[in-house]
C-alpha cells in the first residue's frame, strides 16, 4: 500500500514537472512505475510495459513532431541549434521558466541576425513558441496517460487479489 502511494506522489510530481521544467516530468512517472511493476511482479509487468511504451513514444514525439513543425515553419537546423543551447543556458539562469525563455530568446536572436529584420525574424520565432508549447503537451500526455495506465493496474491487481 506505501508503494502505490509513493508511486502516485512520483507520478504527480512526473506530471508537474512535464510544464515546470526544473522538477522532472514523464521519466518520474516512468520510473517510479517500473519500480512498482518490479515489486508486484506478475500481471503489473503487463500494466508497466504499457506504461512505459507510452513515455517512450511520447519521448521520441516530443522531439519529431516539434521539429517537424518548425521545418514547417521555415526554421534552419542551425536556428533550432542556436534555440537549444539558449534554452540550456537559460534553464540554468531563469529558475523555471529560462529554458523557454532561452529557446525563444534564441531562435529569434538568432533570426534576427540571419534575416536582418525584426519583422521577418518574428514569424519563425512564433513558429518556435508553438513548437515549444507542443512538446510540452506531448510530454504532459504520456505522462498523464502513463500514470492513467498504473491507476488502472493498480485497480486491475486490488479487483483480483
Amino acid at each position: 500500500m506505501w508503494l502505490n502511494a509513493l508511486v502516485a506522489v512520483a507520478c504527480a510530481i512526473g506530471i508537474v514537472g512535464t510544464v515546470v521544467p526544473v522538477l522532472p516530468g514523464a521519466l518520474l512517472c516512468a520510473g517510479a512505475i517500473l519500480v512498482w511493476g518490479v515489486a508486484e511482479g506478475g500481471h503489473a509487468w503487463w500494466f508497466t510495459a504499457i506504461a512505459l511504451l507510452i513515455v517512450a513514444i511520447g519521448a521520441v514525439l516530443k522531439y519529431l513532431i516539434p521539429g517537424r513543425h518548425l521545418k514547417a515553419g521555415g526554421v534552419p537546423s542551425w536556428v533550432i541549434l542556436i534555440g537549444g543551447i539558449a534554452g540550456i543556458v537559460g534553464f540554468f539562469l531563469i529558475p523555471v521558466v529560462g529554458i523557454f525563455v532561452g529557446f525563444v530568446g534564441g531562435i529569434y536572436l538568432a533570426e534576427l541576425i540571419r534575416l536582418k529584420s525584426v519583422a521577418d525574424a518574428w514569424p519563425t520565432t512564433v513558429a518556435a513558441m508553438k513548437a515549444a508549447g507542443i512538446s510540452a503537451l506531448i510530454d504532459l500526455a504520456s505522462a498523464v496517460f502513463a500514470t492513467a495506465v498504473w491507476v488502472a493496474g493498480v485497480v486491475a491487481l486490488a479487483v483480483t487479489t
